[in-house]
């Protein structure tokens, strides 16, 4: 056995989990939260009603989260513990979310984040167009369905 190797899974994200996604939402360099605080009951809602969380764990430890609205077609939030930046966990909750809220019957998908950081790269290279600004200033994207999608 490799001790090298991590244990790595990507599940759904439950009411236990909370604590570790507000850690990583705070832990971030970019894209911080500066006037909105998400509550835990905010979370346990976009998990739970509104739609659905994904988390990587790497040797049961969180590491990365993804929340999806399947109501709007929103992507709530995709974020990486800052130490395992880098390494495709982002590129995997995406795939899962994106995938799970096409089967959701969403034709459309939407996001916004802020200029001149790393998720904005992401999203343009993962495929997703530049559509507009919000009032404060972020980047809106969006992607559609097509007829490869899942």
């Amino acid at each position: 056995m490799n001790t090298n190797t991590p244990n790595l899974l990507l599940r759904d994200a439950t009411v236990f989990d909370i604590e570790a996604i507000q850690r990583i939402r705070q832990s971030v360099h970019e894209n911080k939260l500066t006037t909105t605080e998400i509550s835990t009951d905010d979370v346990q809602q976009a998990i739970e009603n509104t739609g659905k969380g994904w988390v990587i764990e790497v040797d049961e430890n969180v590491i990365a989260f993804a929340v999806g609205n399947k109501v709007t077609g929103n992507i709530w939030a995709l974020f990486v513990d800052p130490l395992y930046e880098g390494k495709g966990f982002g590129t995997q909750l995406l795939r899962a979310m994106t995938n799970w809220l096409w089967g959701q019957g969403l034709d459309k998908l939407w996001l916004t984040t802020e200029t001149d950081t790393r998720a904005e790269k992401f999203y343009t290279q993962a495929g997703w167009s530049k559509t507009g600004r919000t009032e404060n200033g972020e980047i809106k994207f969006e992607l559609y369905k097509t007829k490869n999608s899942k």
